[in-house]
């Protein structure tokens, strides 16, 4: 499959119902699971099914996005010939017309036209799935798709397949066509092309929203989800940090939550997702959150449903406690004190 296919992964989104988390990080950097980011997902998804050429096309804020795949080694991507390569979009003063713009696209046709995989794979950063492409290549083909796009419960999942050669031919002649993105081409009932449709039956949630965001992180907690998402045979690959274990010190507790390296715990944790390094004072009692890296929690808090950025400090005896259907953000690097308690 390596030699058929390479990989396109569109981080130019930017949700406004994620702004809270996107401040300082494009969505594809937007740590989740307590130490994954959600590019991890598309990306792991294409190596595991082969793919040995990716294309990233950020848009905004990727520093931290590149500063997390780097050379592209944890996911085997570092390598001589093909591998994991940067494209930055040049145009910054046009909106986003969907998944995969032809603009962009066309700022970077040289990687296209060097590229020695005869398919192309176009997919979004903010999906939370596991999927293996072999299947949907063998189909592409066997059905004879000029385009097909990657559906789940009859939803679009904005990740698209099609043949390298026709991508050029459809980016050198957009002004003619008026399409502006793959999401366009597929949108058109009158198009010429034979557009398909392929159904993923699998687990996937796209985070377009705190909502989603928090809902999806909740359902980690899940075994039957977790099953799903983290599979022996085709793992999740994310940057690998050397921590130290989590300590657990006298009067701690913690039931069903996921507890990344790294962290200094003296309180309670239930139903939550800690990442590394988070520190949770004495007393403390976190309850349906999560808490991102380096956040420091304080003596005698109580949050429950609350989501708490990188580096966040919530000082001594503060309580956040909000309902479950709207989760309370603090953004990266707030301090928050017991003042202003909810």
């Amino acid at each position: 499959m390596n030699k058929h296919l390479m990989g396109i992964i569109d981080a130019t989104t930017f949700h406004e119902d994620l702004q809270e988390l996107a401040v300082h990080r494009s969505v594809a950097a937007i740590p989740f699971g307590g130490r994954y980011r959600l590019i991890d997902f598309v990306l792991s998804n294409m190596v595991n099914s082969g793919v040995e050429s990716v294309g990233i096309f950020p848009k905004f804020q990727y520093r931290s996005l590149m500063d997390h795949l780097g050379s592209g080694r944890d996911w085997d991507l570092n390598r001589k010939r093909d591998g994991l390569f940067f494209f930055p979009s040049p145009i910054l003063d046009k909106p986003n017309f969907g998944i995969g713009s032809l603009d962009h696209f066309a700022a970077n046709i040289d990687y296209l036209k060097r590229s020695t995989q005869e398919y192309a794979l176009i997919a979004n950063c903010y999906t939370v799935f596991n999927m293996d492409f072999q299947p949907l290549l063998n189909w592409h083909i066997e059905a004879g798709c000029d385009v097909t796009e990657v559906r789940h419960t009859n939803k679009s999942m904005g990740i698209y397949l099609i043949k390298t050669s026709l991508l050029i031919e459809l980016i050198e002649t957009r002004n003619e066509t008026g399409y502006l993105s793959i999401k366009d081409i597929v949108s058109d009932i009158n198009s010429p092309l034979k557009l398909c449709y392929y159904d993923y039956k699998g687990y996937a949630v796209m985070i377009d929203s705190i909502k989603e965001y928090y809902s999806a992180s909740m359902d980690l907690l899940r075994q039957e989800i977790w099953k799903q998402l983290y599979l022996k045979e085709r793992p999740i690959f994310t940057k690998v940090k050397d921590e130290p274990p989590t300590r657990y010190l006298k009067g701690s507790t913690v039931q069903n939550s996921i507890v990344a390296n790294g962290c200094l715990i003296e309180g309670v944790v239930e139903n939550s997702i800690i990442a590394r390094g988070v520190r949770i004072g004495k007393g403390a009692v976190i309850k349906n959150s999560i808490i991102m890296q380096k956040t420091q929690i304080g003596e005698n808090c109580v949050l429950d449903s609350v989501i708490l950025d990188k580096d966040v400090k919530v000082e001594e005896g503060t309580n956040l406690i909000t309902p479950a259907s709207s989760p309370y953000v603090l953004r990266k690097g707030t301090v928050q004190g017991a003042w202003i308690n909810s």
